[in-house]
C-alpha cells in the first residue's frame, strides 16, 4: 500500500531553502523511490494554527518502508541539516490507497 508524506513548512528565506535543501532533497526523494505529487507555497489556512502562507509539499512512496528508508538515511539527515533555522516543518506520514489519475 502506497504511503504518503505530508510536509507543511513556514519558511523564513525561501531562496536559500528552494537552492539548498529542496534542491537537495529532491534528488533524494527520487533515489528513495518518491515521487511528489504536489509542491506548493503560499497555502491559504483555513482551521488551526499552524500553515498560514506555509507551503504544502506531499510525496508518495511505494510504502511506508520506503519513505521511512528515505527519513531515516544518513544521506537525508545530512540534507535536513541544510533546513535548519530557515524552516520550521510538521511531518506526516499516512498510509492510503493510490491517488487515481
Amino acid at each position: 500500500m502506497p504511503a504518503y508524506m505530508i510536509i507543511v513548512a513556514t519558511i523564513a528565506d525561501r531562496d536559500q531553502f528552494i537552492s539548498g535543501y529542496a534542491s537537495e532533497a529532491a534528488k533524494l526523494v527520487a533515489k528513495f523511490g518518491g515521487r511528489y505529487l504536489l509542491r506548493a507555497p503560499g497555502a491559504a489556512l483555513l482551521e488551526g494554527d499552524f500553515g498560514e502562507g506555509a507551503s504544502v509539499v506531499i510525496s508518495e512512496w511505494p510504502d511506508r518502508t520506503a519513505a521511512l528508508r528515505f527519513w531515516n538515511s544518513s544521506d537525508y539527515q545530512e540534507v535536513k541539516k541544510l533546513r535548519a533555522g530557515i524552516a520550521k516543518c510538521q511531518v506526516l506520514l499516512a498510509d492510503g490507497p493510490p491517488v487515481a489519475g
